[in-house]
């Protein structure tokens, strides 16, 4: 973070409890109201507002939780990557349901989104691939992700391994490794307020549409 992203971060600490919510109705759209929020957390020198904790659950019910970052998202829903071989990647296929959450304390927000997971095609999953650093792409085939390290050197080792494979040409995109759109079927937005009387503006999709109606805090 620079310099003027903190200040600009600490001009917009506990701002949020003044900001009103959005007037809503039926026709509200939760994903246009998830656009306006994060380019709010763009804009008050968050560093990294797009990162997301992704919530899974085994098959035998075991919750477990990390932080990943959102890489892009629609009206489709919510798009991260990773290796198909972790954890994360092994109970989602288990358990196609997932939970996420953003917070944003500066700015006394979080958005809690719950649905269900798919794939993103190999053609969306190759581009974004491709579009990252080499360091990176390199780390990706090195990192048997979630698994025991043989012994402590074994990713330098796997790294220098595979930087000595790709030398002189373009790392590819391993068949192992891609995204995950999350498709919600409920999103939260969490608005902090003074005395804890906080409002919480939800949305629960329904065959109709999006249903909208407010909590208590």
């Amino acid at each position: 973070m620079t310099f003027l992203e903190k200040i600009r971060c600490l001009f917009t600490f506990g701002q949020g409890v003044a900001l009103p919510l959005p007037e809503f109705d039926d026709a509200t759209d939760p994903f246009t109201l998830f656009a306006s929020w994060f380019e709010d957390a763009n804009k008050s020198g968050i560093l990294l507002p797009e990162a997301v904790s992704v919530s899974t659950c085994s098959s035998d019910g075991q919750p477990s939780s990390r932080m990943v970052l959102m890489k892009s998202f629609d009206n489709d829903g919510f798009v991260f990557y990773t290796n198909y071989g972790s954890r994360k990647s092994q109970e989602l296929e288990e358990n196609q349901k997932v939970a996420l959450l953003f917070h944003w304390n500066v700015l006394q927000r979080q958005i809690r989104i719950e649905g269900t997971v798919e794939k993103t095609t190999l053609e969306q999953s190759s581009g974004y691939f491709n579009s990252r650093d080499r360091g990176s792409k390199v780390g990706a085939w090195a990192s048997k992700q979630s698994e025991k390290l043989a012994h402590p050197d074994e990713l330098k080792e796997r790294v220098a391994q595979f930087e000595q494979e790709f030398s002189g040409k373009d790392v590819p995109h391993p068949e192992f490794w891609g995204g995950w759109r999350v498709k919600p079927h409920y999103i939260e937005f969490w608005q902090g307020r003074a005395s804890r009387l906080h409002d919480r503006l939800c949305f629960d999709k329904t065959e109709q549409g999006w249903e909208t109606f407010k909590l208590h805090p």
